[in-house]
């Protein structure tokens, strides 16, 4: 039975308490109340925009029905279940104009727009010289309900065009849901001519709730303790023990595959949950990936799983020099590794001679390290949930 519109969250909630996955939270739970009230307030709007919804006649009333939602942006530490909240919300919400998105992918296809439009313009097929409108509509007219992963401003491009971009999606009646590690005041913060993005962070705390997430406990880290983060060797024991600690981390949430773009390239990844994604070391590591790749993907989550990596050796050498730049990445980034491997750390590299020999005792280091509680109970990310 479909559950009631004003407590789908709650009662999603619920059940993750009950079913033991999760505990109960009262910061989670002021959160959980917020998404219901928000849930129900885009259900009315829903209604009443079909009520009223007479062709182009009353294209513009709807939009201002819809310009009046407030939308919700949630702040807070690591691990705090921002990332959960935004699934399940994803799973309940009435919208279906939805689209989930990490901030960077979302300014990477707005450029693309933003380009496209002013090649446009340029051969004559469309009239106006700014973008930003044109691009705005075709938004809006895509998406009434825009849910952002890592909210995270650091590219001057991206903040000089966010105010002009959000007041025309705003005023097209499209919400936003978003997570962050910072709290709107301290977007894009030191970045160079701030004070030219600072009327946004005013904007932007007008038109959504801001809540900040404040538990003291990092459940992240409270799911992993205990459980074997490196884990060897390969094989079905392996596998299970890897899927059994992947379906704790993201509360057996059903994984979904994505795609990460960077560098006009795009990166899959197979799954995706609660902000944990999860490859094998065939996916990152025997195609053509570089720093630059595993960088976007330190970027985009918090946990990376990584699944059969094999003992390596000079016959290996390019795969072996991925490995190293991937562990270096991950770790520089403090990402939360889980991995099964043949071997343990110092015996993943056999040979004595070459760089990647030299270089894989620093790697093997770091996976020993990457395995210890301090590690695990580090929280030096700064943008990332």
């Amino acid at each position: 039975m479909e559950l009631p519109v004003n407590r789908a969250m709650s009662a999603r909630y619920d059940a993750l308490i009950a079913s033991g996955e999760i505990t109960e939270d009262p910061v989670q739970r002021e959160a959980v109340y917020q998404l219901d009230l928000l849930n129900t307030r885009l259900a009315e709007t829903r209604l009443a925009s079909k009520k009223s919804s007479l062709g182009w006649l009353f294209a513009n009333k709807k939009n201002q029905l819809w310009a009046k939602v407030e939308g919700l942006y949630m702040w807070g530490g690591v691990g705090r279940g921002k990332t959960m909240l935004m699934d399940l919300f994803y799973e309940v919400t009435v919208i279906r104009r939805k689209r989930r998105v990490h901030f960077h992918e979302f300014m990477t296809d707005v450029h693309e727009r933003i380009h496209a439009h002013r090649q446009a313009h340029k051969r004559g097929e469309v009239k106006g010289d700014d973008p930003i409108p044109p691009v705005a509509e075709q938004i809006s007219e895509e998406t009434r309900l825009l849910l952002f992963d890592e909210f995270s401003v650091t590219d001057i491009a991206d903040a000089m065009i966010l105010g002009r971009l959000f007041t025309q999606l705003f005023e097209r009646g499209v919400v936003v849901v978003a997570t962050s590690n910072v709290e709107p005041s301290r977007l894009y913060m030191d970045g160079l001519n701030r004070q030219l993005f600072l009327p946004f962070i005013e904007m932007l705390k007008s038109r959504v709730e801001i809540l900040h997430l404040d538990s003291p406990t990092d459940y992240r880290l409270e799911k992993l303790a205990g459980a074997p983060v490196y884990v060897t060797p390969l094989g079905s024991d392996a596998d299970t023990q890897m899927d059994e600690i992947f379906s704790k981390l993201t509360h057996g949430m059903k994984p979904h595959s994505e795609e990460l773009e960077n560098k006009g390239r795009l990166i899959p990844v197979p799954a995706v949950a609660s902000g944990a994604a999860r490859f094998t070391f065939d996916d990152l590591c025997m195609q053509p990936l570089g720093a630059s790749d595993y960088l976007r993907i330190a970027n985009a989550y918090s946990t990376i799983f990584l699944d059969n990596v094999p003992v390596l050796s000079r016959a290996r050498r390019n795969e072996a020099k991925r490995f190293i730049n991937l562990i270096d990445t991950l770790y520089d980034n403090g990402i939360k590794l889980v991995i099964s491997a043949e071997a343990e750390p110092q015996d993943l590299y056999v040979g004595e001679d070459g760089t990647e020999a030299f270089e894989f005792d620093r790697t093997a280091s770091r996976l020993i390290e990457m395995r210890s509680e301090a590690y695990l109970a580090g929280d030096n990310r700064e943008i990332h949930a």
